[in-house]
């Protein structure tokens, strides 16, 4: 039966099946427009689910080599329970990557495993609960060795191996998106800051009652302030420092990942969220693309190889995606995708001979 299908058929299923892909795998084909706003009736930032933000360089603080530091963020995710990235700071050049992530309702604080090169001090600290009421005020303060996180002015966690100092603060900012892959965040930014010291408790609820009662802290000079983003401006396309000769954010016309991963290897993209599925969803996507292409390769054309090919194709067709995707900012590039779409290739080639012989013996009887 299968063998009896016109090879123009086959050809046509083949190239339906690979236009699919294509589209599957490529869309939007660009790089959509940055969903940023300013809020209409408050100071504040709105992100939609594609937007973000950008420092126009890296900090410093008044004596360049600071080891305490603080930072405050007021927000309200849009969703409890989606996660992404909600600040980070980025040094390309020394591989150094810290970021505050909502997780559903935790708060995860984490430090790239590349610029963990401290022995003794933890990856990654989380704090739970921290958004199941929506709206919340972080403040993150650290003497360099021990990190504390408050929320709405409360100590909620502390870590004795998770240290911070202004190294970590000292490198472009991100707002609402991974400097290295897709993973944006959704809601509201009403206020941040950065300082160059450790903020002690009284502090931290006294700048928490300031900032949500008059909106926004009264600096002293002992706190060491960095930057002050009190996002007041309510339209154009720059967020000023309030800190005297401060470093401001821009926000971009489009939508954008700063140092996309291109074909980032598999013991990397394993920690990353909906792995599995993304493994179980690239190799069944291309057994369709094996079956029919192998089918038109030895039946219609007779083709020596034609598993060979059949395969070669598939990985080709992977590789094109995995590399067009360094380049689209809502996509992922991986080497994981171009092994899980090459083994559902040869599934779909080993499900045709299958198919075939049986259908043979069924015939012969």
């Amino acid at each position: 039966m299968i063998n009896r299908i016109p090879p123009r058929a086959l050809l046509a299923l083949g190239l339906v099946t690979l236009c699919g892909i294509l589209i599957a795998g490529l869309r939007p084909f660009h790089s959509p427009k940055n969903q940023v706003n300013w809020l209409e009736k408050e100071n504040g930032l709105s992100f939609g689910r594609h937007g973000t933000v950008l420092s126009s360089g890296g900090f410093t603080t008044a004596s360049g080599n600071a080891v305490s530091c603080s930072i405050e963020v007021w927000l309200e995710p849009a969703d409890t329970w989606k996660s992404g990235t909600l600040i980070a700071l980025y040094n390309p050049k020394a591989l150094r990557h810290f970021s505050l992530q909502q997780r559903y309702t935790d708060l995860a604080l984490e430090r790239d495993n590349v610029a963990l090169n401290r022995p003794g001090q933890n990856a990654e600290m989380i704090v739970v609960d921290v958004f199941r009421k929506r709206q919340a005020f972080v403040t993150v303060t650290s003497n360099g060795q021990d990190t504390e996180v408050y929320i709405d002015g409360h100590l909620a966690s502390r870590s004795l191996g998770f240290g911070l100092s202004m190294e970590d603060l000292s490198d472009e900012l991100i707002i609402a998106n991974s400097p290295l892959r897709s993973n944006s965040w959704s809601g509201q930014l009403r206020g941040l800051a950065l300082y160059g010291s450790e903020l002690d408790s009284a502090k931290v609820a006294q700048h928490f009652k300031e900032w949500t009662h008059q909106g926004k802290p009264a600096l002293t000079e002992d706190e060491n302030p960095i930057a002050l983003y009190l996002f007041d401006e309510r339209k154009g396309t720059v967020v000023h420092n309030q800190v005297r000769s401060g470093v401001d954010l821009t926000i971009p016309e489009r939508y954008l990942v700063e140092d996309h991963i291109f074909l980032e290897p598999p013991w990397e993209e394993v920690h990353t969220q909906g792995y599995l599925k993304s493994i179980a969803i690239n190799i069944a996507g291309f057994v369709p693309l094996g079956f029919f292409f192998y089918a038109y390769f030895s039946s219609a054309q007779r083709m020596r190889g034609a598993a060979v090919a059949t395969v070669l194709l598939g990985s080709i067709v992977s590789f094109t995606i995995e590399v067009i995707q360094a380049y689209l900012p809502t996509r992922y590039s991986g080497i994981t995708d171009i092994i899980t779409n090459t083994l559902g290739t040869c599934i779909g080639v080993v499900l045709y001979r299958t198919v075939s012989i049986s259908v043979a013996a069924s015939c012969k009887r």
